[in-house]
């Protein structure tokens, strides 16, 4: 056997496992109540039960968001013109069933935003770019003003069609912001912080396709229930395969645990392969083609970019 083992996913990509060394797998500051399925000293792997089921319908929720320009707004109060972002984003869903998948609906919205009251509507040959504001000027709360814009298009969309009587939804990424939101479930693919203390991560390394962990609370500065489920995959890499899913922290511990199991069958069949996304398998077949239909939606950026210098210079 070699002395090293290759990460499954595309070097172009951070490692799913972003961590150095695994021992920082042992280290975390958020609030862990472990016991909610399973006493934490005898957690094992989660296979789910007979009387389990995935649900039958599957909605998938994710957006994109892009800087198309980096603005000055000439603000009359300020000595100095206050910085902002052009932005377009876009959120859609895919509905998966038991006939294939379909995709439910697409929107595109762009948006200029600045701390100062006075952005301006921005119109140009191409697009509209619609005026908010942010708290301060700072580059991390102009994202951070993009992302929540980003997130209320994805509730909205899901709101929409949950309304339909839609069974499950999965939305790609954390569930901060979506937790009012029914029978929905945040999945994270890509593991930035280690939750679980070692005897709890042992469990996690030791789960084959298609086992979860049992279901704790998580908090850091908000609560949630979580689990790890493992996708199926050829690699040995530590933690390959392996997702974190997210749901609200107002479920009861057995509602908690019927989602996890219903999740836990529903996503197998999902899982991307290899030779088709450098991701696989946790970005997931319907996020990994609807992440690339939103990004052909919010079109060409290069267009786009000029057609904001030239209303600028209008």
């Amino acid at each position: 056997m070699t002395g090293f083992t290759v990460d499954p996913w595309d070097p172009g990509y951070a490692a799913a496992l972003a961590v150095e060394n695994l021992s920082e797998l042992g280290t975390t500051s958020a609030e862990l109540i472990l016991d909610i399925e399973q006493p934490a000293a005898d957690w094992k792997p989660v296979t789910p039960g007979p009387d389990a089921s995935a649900p039958e319908t599957l909605l998938v929720a994710d957006g994109v968001r892009r800087i198309d320009a980096r603005v000055w707004v000439h603000d009359p109060d300020a000595p100095m013109p206050v910085p902002g972002i052009a932005a377009s984003y876009a959120a859609g869903i895919v509905r998966c069933g038991p006939e294939g998948a379909d995709l439910a609906e697409i929107q595109v919205n762009r948006t200029l935003i600045s701390a100062s009251p006075y952005a301006p509507e921005v119109k140009t040959t191409h697009a509209t770019y619609h005026p908010s504001k942010a708290a301060d000027a700072s580059f991390e709360e102009l994202s951070l003003a993009l992302q929540r814009q980003v997130t209320q298009l994805e509730v909205d969309l899901a709101v929409r069609h949950r309304n339909r009587g839609d069974d499950l939804l999965l939305v790609d990424g954390p569930l901060r912001g979506r937790t009012h939101v029914p029978r929905t479930v945040g999945y994270i693919k890509t593991h930035h912080t280690a939750y679980l203390p070692p005897p709890q991560s042992a469990v996690v390394a030791a789960l084959t396709p298609g086992q979860r962990t049992p279901v704790f609370l998580m908090g850091t500065s908000w609560r949630r229930h979580a689990w790890y489920l493992r996708l199926p995959v050829q690699s040995s890499a530590p933690w390959a395969g392996v997702a974190r899913c997210e749901a609200s922290a107002d479920l009861d511990p057995a509602q908690a645990v019927r989602l996890a199991d219903s999740v836990t069958l529903a996503l197998p069949p999902l899982a991307g392969v290899d030779y088709k996304d450098p991701r696989a398998p946790q970005n997931l077949v319907p996020i990994g083609g609807l992440e690339k239909l939103l990004r052909h939606h919010l079109g060409d950026s290069r267009l786009l970019y000029r057609a904001l210098r030239t209303a600028a210079t209008a």
